[in-house]
């Protein structure tokens, strides 16, 4: 057994900060003498090893107490996931150093990879420690999830640089992120999951005959009176029955983005088709769509009308009237789920139009030829005027 004094000799923790350990429930003495004096064994020091690790890596007390206290807290495993932090920590260190050497000797060093990303990772893994459920839920296993972890560390470099772009600093991004693992994004996720489980698995008995109705004769006309009445049930019934479709904002758009995914994203097309026969997810599609009609979300007729006519200013007035609609229209929409995009999202969003070739090509192809530079570049002379 060592005393406080001891503990603190030995670790060079102040006797006060001991004290505070206590009282906030982070680090019990082992033993209390009939005097008072707080005695701690081997095991107690073992803990504030633990505790020492986390706060080398800037996480919060309050947090380290929520981590150690999980019923999934892994002695073992944190050790090995601190070595790795604190390995990528030094290494960052005398890369900054490094970083600063060059730039006294009047080197031109624009690089990113330097900064310290550890925050960032360590938001990760206290999202796995803490949200078991919902990493399953989301990734499909802890491994999946592992994999997506590796995958960030690979990509450091790139991910610093959006940070600081899109945040302003790798501390605001990392905050952001673990703001935006507690939004409603994973549940909206969760829930058109949901919905298209139940479809695929015939779950919802109402919507398994509808479209077993809607696709017993895929040779029909999707637009037909008789294939029309049928997409409007489905519709109504996804509508009453499921939140995400209930949503006093958004219901509509996420609706109209579920209808999209039958005629878009090949996962989804090959499940539905190997359920119903080939082609059944595109007369799906265009049948729920067709029936949709002009309800689309507002901010798809914006992106229309921005590039309509690429002879067009980007800067001037006409067109930035649609970019602060559109600005608006997004900033509700992440208030409405609790998102935080940072301080710079558009400027952001101006690179991606500009400079992503893969984005360039989906986007050009969607509108036409010149439309992502177009947009990017309005989006750019927004942001820039409306810091």
């Amino acid at each position: 057994m060592r005393t406080v004094k001891q503990v603190s000799d030995l670790t060079g923790i102040s006797v006060r900060a001991l004290h505070y350990y206590d009282e906030i429930g982070l680090l019990k003495p082992s033993e209390i003498t009939d005097t008072g004096y707080r005695l701690y064994d081997d095991e107690a020091l073992k803990t504030l090893q633990q505790i020492l690790f986390f706060k080398e890596l800037d996480i919060p007390l309050k947090e380290v107490k929520e981590i150690m206290a999980s019923p999934h807290f892994d002695k073992m495993q944190s050790l090995k996931s601190h070595k790795k932090l604190l390995i990528l920590k030094r290494n960052r260190l005398n890369g900054l150093i490094e970083l600063i050497n060059k730039t006294l000797k009047g080197e031109n060093t624009m690089s990113f990879k330097e900064f310290d990303m550890s925050e960032y990772f360590n938001v990760l893994e206290e999202f796995k420690i803490e949200h078991e459920d919902k990493v399953i839920k989301s990734w499909g296993s802890i491994d999946e999830y592992n994999k997506f972890i590796e995958t960030s560390k690979s990509k450091e470099s790139e991910i610093a640089k959006m940070a600081i772009k899109q945040y302003g600093s790798i501390e605001k991004y990392a905050k952001a992120i673990k703001k935006n693992f507690n939004s409603d994004m994973l549940t909206i996720a969760e829930q058109y999951d949901k919905f298209k489980k139940d479809c695929l698995e015939d779950k919802h008995p109402k919507l398994k005959e509808l479209y077993k109705k809607l696709v017993s004769d895929l040779s029909k006309d999707p637009f037909s009176k008789e294939i029309q009445q049928i997409a409007e049930e489905i519709t109504n019934t996804a509508k009453k029955d499921y939140e995400i479709f209930k949503m006093d904002m958004l219901g509509d758009d996420y609706w109209y983005h579920m209808v999209q995914i039958y005629l878009e994203f090949p996962k989804w097309i090959k499940e539905v088709d190997k359920k119903y026969g080939n082609g059944a997810s595109k007369f799906i599609g265009e049948a729920l769509k067709n029936y949709l009609g002009d309800k689309q979300p507002k901010i798809n007729t914006l992106y229309k009308n921005l590039t309509s006519d690429l002879s067009k200013d980007p800067s001037s007035k006409y067109i930035q009237q649609i970019i602060e609609e559109i600005a608006d229209i997004t900033k509700k929409q992440h208030e409405s789920l609790k998102v935080d995009v940072g301080d710079n999202y558009w400027g952001f969003m101006a690179d991606f139009y500009l400079s992503k070739p893969e984005y360039i090509k989906v986007i050009d192809k969607k509108y036409s030829s010149g439309a992502s530079k177009f947009i990017g570049e309005a989006l750019n002379f927004y942001s820039e005027n409306n810091k």
